[in-house]
């Protein structure tokens, strides 16, 4: 069974390391945010059939901040772009991987009940309220992007068009926030960087 989106959401941020460089925000800001026209425009030609550039760009910054944490990022235009690369290269591989035949005599199955049990639904109740209260540890503005982004689906352009700021700060928004609600939710024991959506 597949988790509400919420749920899912809140598993993915778990999967972040933490940006302990207090100068990451000037790094990125300064050697790979002014490339993102070029990345968008790299991803669009290179990789037309992708359903949504903004995810990729998102997960592209997310892997640079953590292989930043982890190590001096020497060239960032070019790993910004062999990351995009990968991070595009990874989507189309896992969607050829996932492709399932339908199963012909489904309903002769031995299912009882495939309604979440108590525990489970108890254990989901508190991973929402959980990712509740860390979203509303964020700083406001980035609250509001994230809220945008993920909640109610807004491209990063459509964001920037409503709160009258650039995609650049969206992004860099995003990126940090997401960082900030992985390190508030493992703070509070929910680690899942070994599970698998």
């Amino acid at each position: 069974m597949i988790a509400p989106a919420p749920v899912r959401w809140a598993l993915y941020l778990a999967l972040f390391r933490p940006v302990s460089h207090p100068n990451v925000s000037t790094w990125f800001a300064e050697e790979v945010q002014p490339h993102e026209r070029a990345l968008r425009i790299f991803l669009r030609t290179r990789f037309p059939a992708h359903p949504d550039i903004d995810d990729l760009v998102q997960e592209t910054y997310a892997r640079i901040l953590k292989a930043r944490e982890l190590a001096t990022v020497r060239s960032p235009k070019a790993f910004l772009f062999v990351t995009a690369r990968n991070v595009a290269l990874d989507f189309f591989r896992r969607r050829k991987i996932i492709a399932i035949d339908p199963l012909a005599e489904i309903d002769l199955l031995p299912v009882f009940d495939d309604r979440p049990g108590v525990a489970e639904t108890v254990c989901h109740d508190q991973e929402l309220q959980m990712l509740g209260e860390a979203l509303q540890a964020l700083p406001p503005r980035c609250r509001h992007v994230l809220t945008l982004r993920r909640i109610y689906g807004l491209s990063h352009a459509e964001i920037a068009a409503q709160l009258g700021i650039s995609t650049h700060t969206v992004n860099a928004q995003i990126a940090i926030g997401v960082l900030r609600l992985r390190d508030y939710l493992r703070a509070r024991g929910m680690d899942r960087s070994h599970s698998h959506e």
